[in-house]
């Protein structure tokens, strides 16, 4: 764990000693962003944050460079080059974005060019799984589609929740943890083929650890799309990797055989679920996939009464129960388990919805409704009046 536990420091301190420089700098050159009608903050914010975090990612990899531990990474795979070029182009397409708009399709075009180097590379899927059934190889022309279409999916996950202060980074940095912890499971039990996987998890934990104390409510600085995007990214290597790599079972647990494939569905399933609500919702709109709008999860909790604070810890709640109840089975062959997380869902989703603040904001709702009611029958009488 030495050589782990030195990765997540340095990805951790680089990023919390950066992280106000950037911000220095994001201020003197006006990369803020202001308040409007589909924002949340109330008050200018610097943004840029993500390249703090790109420096985290740049320093722990260079750093596991020159770790004994991972010398079998870097000298007989071309895996971390690949990973740090397609992170490399994934941040500059989200930070051009954040100094300068960049439209829908140009965006996009960046980010399959990042999933493309990164097939390139051989960070790429192997073994598709089926739920309670086999897993089949990729044929080598499917393998870079798969993916490319992963990464496009994942970053695009990432982004879609970076809407209220330090949400994003929390839900990544809990997702990472349990893959850490879900990676080590399965190298234990010797179904992990050599990849950089778990390294790519740990360094993400120390990224999105290191840039929290900014970022929580009240923000000091955003992420923007240059680290929402890289959060993403670097999620996707760590899942296909893991996931995708493998193709044995573990003996006596039937989890194993789908987990693989399912568990970062699960684990992400905040972001992921949230991403999907947006795109049928914005298409019934008639509206593009990217076009921006306050109606996230995120957004319809701050409706309900809770404020950015109270919003963002209940998301990452759920996360961690998606996170526990994915993860259980990985290290017990107890069925039993999942009463602990239905009966922690359960209290977050009364929390939720029966919070003292909630109440208050449907009370106030309904005095104005009950105003408005009586101001309109007036009214009408008046216009009656008239027209006779």
């Amino acid at each position: 764990m030495t050589g782990y536990l030195t990765l997540l420091g340095v990805a951790l301190g680089t990023t919390l000693l950066t992280t106000p420089l950037v911000r220095l700098v994001a201020i003197r050159i006006g990369a803020v962003v202001a308040p409007d009608e589909r924002r949340v903050h109330t008050r200018p914010t610097a943004t840029l944050g993500g390249a703090a975090m790109y420096l985290g990612f740049l320093a722990a990899m260079f750093t596991a460079s020159q770790i004994d531990q991972f010398n079998e990474l870097f000298d007989n795979t071309s895996e971390p080059l690949g990973v740090v070029l397609g992170a490399t182009i994934i941040f500059f397409v989200g930070l051009i974005d954040d100094l300068r708009e960049v439209s829908a399709p140009a965006k996009m075009a960046g980010q399959v060019l990042a999933g493309s180097v990164l097939s390139l590379f051989g960070v790429t899927m192997l073994y598709f799984r089926v739920p309670f059934a086999d897993f089949f190889s990729l044929a080598p022309d499917q393998a870079p589609l798969i993916t490319v279409l992963w990464v496009i999916g994942m970053a695009n996950a990432v982004n879609f929740i970076d809407g209220l202060d330090g949400l994003a980074a929390g839900v990544v940095g809990i997702a990472a943890v349990s893959f850490t912890l879900y990676s080590d499971r399965l190298f234990e039990e010797g179904l992990l083929p050599t990849n950089i996987g778990p390294l790519l998890a740990v360094i993400v934990v120390g990224m999105c650890a290191g840039f929290l104390p900014f970022n929580f409510h009240p923000a000091k600085i955003f992420m923007g799309d240059a680290g929402a995007l890289l959060l993403g990214l670097l999620m996707a290597c760590s899942t296909l990797l893991v996931g995708g790599t493998a193709a044995d079972g573990f003996s006596g647990q039937t989890y194993f055989f789908f987990a693989p494939l399912v568990i970062p569905f699960v684990i992400l399933g905040v972001p992921i679920f949230d991403t999907a609500f947006a795109i049928v919702r914005r298409a019934k709109n008639r509206a593009s996939p990217a076009t921006a709008d306050k109606d996230h999860l995120h957004h319809r909790l701050m409706r309900l009464g809770h404020g950015q604070r109270r919003s963002v810890l209940i998301l990452w709640a759920w996360t961690a129960i998606l996170s526990g109840l994915v993860l259980y089975p990985v290290y017990t062959d107890t069925g039993a388990a999942v009463v602990p997380f239905l009966a922690a869902a359960l209290v977050v989703a009364l929390y939720t919805v029966l919070h003292p603040q909630v109440r208050r904001t449907r009370t106030a709702e309904r005095a104005v409704d009950d105003d408005d009611d009586q101001l309109e029958l007036p009214l009408a009488e008046a216009d009656r009046a008239s027209t006779d």
